[in-house]
């Protein structure tokens, strides 16, 4: 039970937060820099499905693990790291395999997947810890 209430609170506060990027921010980079790439609409179920997986992996590798050590500390580490392993995973592994894939994307994406989660694993952490 513990798991699913942690669960649910970085999953709403990464909707939140991605979603203000996605509107606000990333539409328009993402086309400028991937247009000739880009499907007209996403792909929905398969960003759900990240968005399930990837909220798994901040709770468990990094939300748990900080709030059973009352550890902040390592909540932002492990968060960083976590964001950052996972988004290098998705934007080298496309540098190495996409024509013109531009450096810029997978800098920005860095940066961007390294603080998102960083965010998300501490405001959970101080969230969970607030309510329970």
């Amino acid at each position: 039970m513990e798991f699913i209430k942690m669960y649910l609170i970085a999953f709403i506060v990464f909707l939140i937060i991605d979603g203000i990027w996605l509107v606000f921010v990333a539409k328009k980079f993402y086309s400028k820099h991937l247009g000739y790439i880009m499907k007209e609409k996403p792909n929905l179920l398969a960003a759900g499905l990240f968005y399930l997986i990837f909220i798994v992996g901040l709770v468990y590798f990094v939300v748990k693990p900080g709030v059973e050590a009352q550890s902040i500390g390592s909540v932002i580490l492990g968060g960083a790291l976590l964001g950052f392993v996972s988004y290098a995973t998705y934007d080298l592994t496309n540098m190495a395999t996409v024509k013109k894939w531009p450096t810029i994307v997978t800098v920005v994406d860095l940066i961007w997947g390294t603080s998102l989660s960083t965010v998300i694993s501490v405001a959970s952490y101080l969230i969970y810890n607030f309510l329970f």
